[in-house]
């Protein structure tokens, strides 16, 4: 029962944060100045709203599951969750739907399967492959005027030049009906494409904001946590990256983002590219600034000798959390608006949710360093880095140094690709 609850909850969840993002910025009218401003406001709302329900789940939520049970902790969620559904059934009559036209996995998995099969098959004259041809009235686009990642409708019957292998997919006589593409459905996986290489680079960045949960928690649990007469809990030491992103989303929506458009005289100010730079940029520093706080939480401990709680608060560990957390606002604010104005309009709620697939596999790839950590690290003359009779013998500094030259490398990885990366059409530079 157990587990069918988590993977109920995964389910769930996954549906939620998939398409709420994009339903949410599908109510702004992205043909005007001022809807993609308001649009840009939403993600930044979204993410800050998260960050409420994550305030409440670490502070009050974990209090009464330690003091009353998880029973009561499940009870409150659950309904907290039944109060959210009428909140958002009220709203129905004003909002802006967009009717399903197919799975955007359909449409993908068929112009794969198309373009390769097709490049197997040998062509002829009488199934050439469409996109080749050009007629004086529908002459192949240039350089100058192509725009290879448009999400508007490709008007010409020939598609871009860009990955076009995938051209292939596109023939007059298809082997199958079921086979049969249009260009536009070309142009729209080739997009999916392009996106990917932006999506991959995210990954080690929520490899580091698995830290959070796992060993900066083990961390404090070894500090003083009192804050006053006050004792806090070591899980809810996250209320720090929460409280901070709560305060800096409104900062940077109506302080940073103006002074930016002045700067720049552009509309966006910070572009989602620019953004998402930035989020990797404070991975970086929040990493080498945890195995800072590490060497000196292993001094204190060597100092006194102490193998229970050390006299150190754990205000210390807040300053990793300040910085991840505000890697995590610039990072995902940034990754929500760049896979809505990037992607297919019938494609947007699976490109969104390439932002919590890559949470997801940040958190996978934290276990998967982990165990080749210890497997590289540990022999018969070495202790493995990570463990340990107790978190005062783990090389944590070192595991910490090592993500931080982890996240640099993905970070020059990041930039070979953003660099090459042309926005669409829509986005007004």
């Amino acid at each position: 029962m157990l587990f069918i609850g988590l993977y109920v909850v995964a389910l769930g969840v996954g549906g939620i944060k998939g398409s709420l993002p994009a339903h949410g910025a599908e109510q702004f009218d992205e043909s005007s100045p001022q809807g993609r401003k308001q649009r840009s406001t939403f993600f930044n709302y979204f993410v800050f709203c998260l960050s409420c329900g994550a305030l409440f789940a670490v502070t009050f939520v974990v209090w009464v599951e330690d003091n009353k049970g998880w029973v009561w902790g499940f009870g409150i969620s659950t309904i907290a969750i039944l109060l959210s559904i009428p909140v958002f059934l009220a709203g129905s009559a004003s909002y802006r739907n967009k009717i399903p036209s197919g799975s955007p996995l359909a449409t993908i998995s068929k112009v794969l399967v198309a373009a390769g099969f097709n490049s197997c098959m040998s062509t002829s004259s009488s199934n050439a492959i469409a996109s080749l041809t050009t007629s004086p009235s529908n002459p192949a686009p240039t350089s100058k005027d192509a725009i290879d990642n448009s999400t508007a409708a490709v008007p010409a019957e020939t598609p871009t030049k860009s990955l076009d292998w995938l051209n292939k997919a596109v023939v007059n006589k298809p082997i199958h009906s079921t086979l049969e593409c249009t260009v536009q459905q070309v142009e729209d996986v080739k997009i999916v494409i392009k996106i990917f290489p932006i999506f991959a680079c995210t990954i080690m960045l929520n490899c580091c904001l698995a830290q959070l949960s796992t060993f900066s928690v083990q961390q404090a649990d070894t500090m003083d946590t009192k804050l006053g007469s006050l004792k806090v809990p070591p899980a809810s030491l996250p209320v720090f990256p929460v409280v901070f992103i709560m305060m800096l989303a409104p900062v940077y929506d109506h302080l940073i983002i103006p002074f930016a458009r002045k700067l720049t005289k552009s509309e966006m100010g910070i572009t989602c590219l620019q953004r998402i730079g930035i989020g990797l940029v404070l991975s970086i520093i929040a990493m080498a600034v945890a195995a800072l706080v590490e060497i000196k939480r292993k001094r204190v401990a060597t100092d006194s000798g102490l193998a229970g709680k050390l006299p150190i608060t754990f205000f210390w560990i807040a300053f990793q959390y300040l910085f991840l957390g505000s890697a995590d606002l610039f990072s995902l604010a940034g990754l929500l608006e760049f896979f809505f104005t990037e992607a297919p309009a019938g494609m947007r709620s699976l490109a969104m949710s390439l932002s919590w697939a890559s949470l997801a596999m940040g958190y996978y790839l934290s276990s998967v360093i982990v165990s080749i950590v210890n497997n590289v690290t540990g022999n018969s003359k070495n202790r493995p880095w990570l463990s340990g009779t107790s978190l005062n013998h783990y090389h944590l500094e070192r595991f910490y140094w090592l993500l931080c030259v982890l996240s640099a490398l993905n970070f020059l990885h990041y930039l070979f690709w953003a660099s090459r990366y042309k926005y669409s059409a829509r986005v007004k530079s």
